[in-house]
């Protein structure tokens, strides 16, 4: 739109000689009560321009903000493109408006009412003329009669600010020393109270209290948005109560949205008046019980961040809320805004002390790890390939298989073969937990939920935001945790305990158990929805017993973590400790076999793990020798392939004949570089001399 003058041609007739007398009257705003005759023959810019006919000292007003002329036998306004539009009854007008005897427009926090002809004027009041002299038969406008049109009952906007007399663009400290320096010493300590604060409700209370104490206001609300909402759409009816109060008791009546949006989409202070005689300014809930009279809303700001507005109330009709009353309001609710930016970085550090310390936790674990995933058995390749097919896919994966085979390994093979290992890797066993305390660390808690939550406490899954979550022993969730679990996973928000905000993660679950759940699906111990949820995709473990050729290999690696972590100089396993490895039957897994080499090198004398160094337990050994009664087979039978019966073999055969490995070849019947391929093969050296 361009910003030149609008010239209208000259118009002939009655109706050239009733424009010829309308004027515009300065209503409100610095120029108040201001009157400037109009000219059909001019149009009239309006704006903060000192170029403009009328230059309004509004800092919310633009420099050519829009202009007034005379065509086609009508008035009219347009706006000129200005930052926060020209407006009408609190609405911004597009195009060319026509202004009829009587309506009022506004332009930034100045409100200017249109009079077609000075008849419309009453004699008891004074007019100020543009040119400075009084014209006592122009008082304040007062029009017979006023259009009504749809929002002609919304209460009159009176004034608007952005800024405060309190901060300047120069810094000035305060602008009078008189009421400004009493709000300006309140403000320094209601800015002191705030500085320790932690809860936005307490927070909230002490606004409303300092602004009860330096306004006429008899009743207040602080309304937010979700605390969680980084980037919250403004939209007023998403505010909530948070702090409500009322000198006399009354209570809290949820008001129209209107002055909020205004306030929310300006992002200045609004006052309001004659708030009780309309209706479009309340809900359902009627206004009418609160009597308020005038009204003043406070956007609660900061570096383009809304957290929500405070509203304040009077029922006095002889002592309204005032302008300046907004400014206060504005500056009371910028320091809170300040603080609750600092509660929201406060939560937000908290939530990321909490990922960088799980985190760190999964780098000590698995700096830590014992075991990976090794073994040259048929199910260890199958497993391998399996893992490298779902891992990329994202899918919910369920682990199976017996205490101590690895599941939590496989479940960190996932991760780390997934486009999430970037992300933490969070564990949680769900089977060492109370229920109360599963649900607590699952899904955090507030301050105060329950004895001895002295804090909040970021929960498993938020800690495991944009990474894996593995769930050990899964099914021993209770019915109740289950529920809450099976909304996480299909992609709802979650409240922490004792909070009542939503929190929404994005976590890719892997879950593992020893127990049958199909049968817990049929005795009702699990959620037969939760079952389906969980089965995306399934991995079973192969419990060791079952991998007799991975046994070695696992030795080995075992012995050798386990020797540099007791720093002592034990290299190797005798091939009589071998064969006891391979015939144990290993009831407690690979976790079993670990702990067995880590004690056999503790006890260890020589570089070599002998036989008498491994200590297997009496469960497995009694394990080994037991034999299902319903079969006919003898005490000797063991269910193994025959490379192991090879191996075993082999190194017995070496052990007789104390390693003549051509003594042994001969007894074994096979060539001695055929021997010497397979105990390469079997990666078995021969034992150092103590």
């Amino acid at each position: 739109m361009s910003n030149q003058s609008h010239t209208t041609p000259n118009i002939s007739g009655s109706s050239s000689v009733s424009s010829s007398n309308a004027s515009l009257i300065i209503r409100s705003g610095p120029l108040a009560g201001t009157m400037y005759p109009l000219d059909p023959t001019q149009a009239v810019n309006i704006g903060r321009s000192s170029s403009n006919q009328i230059s309004i000292p509004d800092e919310i007003c633009s420099r050519n903000h829009c202009e007034v002329f005379f065509e086609s036998g009508n008035w009219k306004v347009r706006d000129l493109g200005s930052r926060n539009g020209t407006r009408f009854q609190g609405e911004p007008i597009s195009g060319s408006f026509i202004l009829k005897d009587g309506r009022q427009f506004q332009v930034g926090g100045t409100f200017i009412a249109f009079a077609q002809d000075r008849s419309s004027f009453s004699q008891d009041d004074s007019v100020k003329h543009a040119d400075g002299d009084t014209a006592t038969d122009f008082p304040a406008f007062r029009p017979d009669t006023v259009e009504t049109t749809d929002m002609s009952s919304r209460p009159e906007i009176v004034h608007r600010t952005g800024t405060t007399r309190y901060v300047r663009s120069d810094n000035d400290a305060i602008a009078s020393r008189d009421r400004a320096g009493q709000e300006a010493e309140r403000l320094v300590r209601i800015g002191l109270q705030l500085g320790g604060v932690t809860d936005a409700g307490l927070l909230a209370e002490i606004v409303l209290d300092g602004l009860f104490e330096m306004t006429s206001a008899d009743i207040g609300a602080v309304l937010l948005f979700p605390m969680n909402s980084l980037h919250p759409v403004l939209d007023a009816s998403q505010l909530e109560l948070v702090s409500y109060k009322s000198l006399d008791g009354r209570p809290y009546q949820r008001i129209s949205d209107y002055v909020a949006g205004v306030v929310l989409e300006t992002r200045v202070a609004v006052v309001a008046q004659d708030v009780n005689a309309n209706d479009r300014f309340k809900s359902s809930d009627s206004l009418k019980a609160m009597r308020a009279e005038s009204i003043i809303c406070a956007p609660i700001r900061i570096d383009g961040h809304v957290f929500g507005v405070v509203q304040l109330y009077s029922t006095n009709p002889d002592n309204c809320l005032q302008p300046e009353d907004s400014e206060f309001a504005l500056a009371v609710a910028d320091l809170m805004a300040q603080a609750l930016e600092r509660i929201r970085e406060r939560n937000r550090l908290t939530a990321g002390l909490a990922r960088v310390e799980t985190e760190n936790q999964t780098l000590r674990e698995k700096l830590q790890i014992e075991t990976e995933l090794i073994g040259d058995s048929e199910a260890m390749r199958v497993l391998r390939d399996r893992i490298l097919r779902i891992a990329p896919t994202g899918a919910t994966v369920l682990i199976r298989g017996e205490s101590g085979v690895g599941k939590e390994l496989v479940a960190r093979a996932i991760h780390e073969n997934s486009d999430r290992k970037g992300g933490p890797f969070v564990t949680m066993n769900c089977a060492a937990l109370s229920e109360s305390l599963l649900e607590s660390e699952l899904f955090g808690h507030e301050k105060g939920a329950f004895t001895g939550a002295i804090g909040r406490k970021i929960g498993k899954f938020e800690q495991a935001h944009l990474g894996t979550l593995f769930l050990d022993e899964v099914g021993e969730m209770s019915p109740s945790i289950q529920a809450k679990f099976l909304r996480v996973l299909e992609g709802h928000p979650f409240e922490r305990v004792g909070g009542g905000t939503e929190i929404k993660v994005d976590v890719r679950v892997v879950a593992a158990t020893n127990r049958d759940l199909e049968k817990s699906v049929e005795l009702g111990q699990f959620r037969k929805d939760l079952y389906f949820r969980l089965q995306v995709m399934e991995l079973f473990v192969e419990p060791l017993r079952n991998r007799k050729l991975d046994i070695t290999v696992l030795a080995k690696h075992f012995l050798e973590r386990a020797a540099k972590k007791c720093r002592n100089q034990v290299r190797s396993l005798s091939p009589a400790a071998v064969s006891n490895l391979i015939s144990y039957p290993w009831p407690g897994n690979v976790r079993e076999l670990q702990n067995t080499i880590e004690r056999a090198v503790i006890l260890c004398t020589s570089d070599t793990v002998g036989a008498q160094d491994i200590q297997l337990s009496a469960l497995g050994v009694s394990e080994a020798k037991a034999s299902p009664a319903s079969v006919n087979q003898s005490d000797t039978f063991r269910p193994i392939s025959l490379d192991i019966i090879e191996q075993e073999q082999i190194l017995a055969t070496l052990a007789w004949t104390k390693w003549n490995k051509s003594q042994a070849a001969h007894i074994l019947g096979i060539e001695r570089s055929t021997l010497d391929r397979k105990l390469k093969k079997y990666e078995v050296d021969r034992p150092r001399r103590s």
